[in-house]
């Protein structure tokens, strides 16, 4: 075989990978929806065993795990045993920093219909997740409480994680009031909380969403801490906040519904309060295929977008706000400080009533 043969082989197999990466995200997923993972925690189980507690056909079974031990999920042992690995102990439901929830849902058969409609929404604009189920992703997890309740634990896991990041790449004990702005069942503003002993909170997102909120800032130890209110951030945003936190909230929605989103919060805002989004930014060409790649994921599913940083600044802009610093946080996630620039976004100038804080 001549190098340029060796060469050309290399890149057809790299391509093939990327070709049918489907079916390892479909293996992982079957495998968490069984619940195996969490039955190899503690060690080697036979994979008769696994199918008779999973109710699975026992071949069908094996040939479904060795694939994942051929991936580096699992490991195999003699008598077709098998164990977690290190890459496999993050699916185990109860994990720290466990992606289990976000494996069940990410490829759940909403999303998976929404992504075969990727075509659609290229040759249109308009969302797959629409096409295959005749309604926006919001209003159908509202009449779906099941996929609710997946999402928000999906989101639970990231935002459990995410806490701890925010928390030692920026000061939030210089705030007396935080106001978490469709912060789904309040993991995050929870975690928040239970750091910055000196705050208290305001919890915002739809009824349904935040209806099991109060379990989780009870288990956090900040409930007397903590206001929940059951609204839309497309018609009033609470007020009163030092501080107003959007994590991941802009990139679901396109820029016309992310001004309006905005503009509540700064009509809210008094001027010497801060906004801080949490995002994932855009990376320059050639590079970052995780964002981009989660970029088509708001194409397909909920409309929205990820944003470069030169157009957070004008998004941010339009609504009335003037970024003052960015913080890099993991995975390409930042954090994007903004203030009031003085004009609310009726237009009526705000200088002079009080002083801008510069951070």
């Amino acid at each position: 075989m001549t190098k340029a043969t060796a060469h050309a082989d290399h890149h057809i197999q790299r391509l093939m990978e990327l070709i049918n990466g489907f079916r390892t995200s479909q293996a992982i997923y079957v495998a968490v929806t069984l619940g195996i993972p969490d039955l190899l925690w503690d060690g080697v189980v036979a994979c008769d065993r696994l199918a008779f507690v999973t109710g699975t056909h026992p071949g069908s079974l094996y040939r479904l795990l060795r694939a994942l031990a051929a991936v580096g999920i699992m490991q195999e042992t003699e008598d077709r045993g098998f164990a977690l690995t290190p890459l496999g102990g993050a699916l185990v439901s109860d994990a720290a920093f466990s992606r289990n929830a976000w494996a069940k849902f990410v490829v759940r058969p909403p999303l998976w219909a929404a992504w075969g409609n990727l075509l659609h929404s290229v040759r249109t604009g308009e969302t797959g997740f629409r096409l295959a189920h005749g309604q926006d992703v919001w209003s159908f997890r509202a009449d779906h409480p099941e996929e609710s309740v997946l999402f928000d634990r999906a989101m639970r896991e990231h935002a459990s994680g995410i806490a701890g990041e925010m928390l030692s790449a920026y000061d939030f004990t210089r705030f007396g009031h935080i106001v978490d702005v469709g912060g789904g069942n309040g993991a995050l503003i929870a975690g928040l909380l239970a750091a910055c002993q000196q705050a208290t909170g305001t919890l915002l997102d739809l009824p349904h969403v935040v209806a099991g909120a109060g379990d989780v800032l009870e288990q956090a130890g900040v409930r007397d801490r903590c206001k929940v209110i059951a609204g839309s951030f497309f018609d009033s945003v609470a007020t009163g906040g030092d501080i107003y936190v959007l994590k991941s909230i802009l990139h679901d929605w396109d820029d016309r519904e992310a001004q309006h989103i905005l503009r509540n919060c700064r009509r809210a805002m008094s001027v010497g309060a801060t906004l801080l989004l949490v995002e994932r930014t855009v990376a320059p060409p050639n590079q970052g295929a995780e964002v981009k790649l989660t970029d088509l994921n708001m194409l397909v599913n909920a409309g929205g977008r990820e944003r470069t940083s030169e157009e957070f600044t004008a998004l941010l802009a339009g609504a009335g706000f003037e970024l003052r610093a960015t913080t890099h946080l993991s995975n390409s996630r930042f954090i994007i400080e903004a203030t009031p620039n003085g004009v609310n976004p009726r237009g009526m100038s705000f200088a002079g009533q009080h002083e801008k804080r510069i951070c």
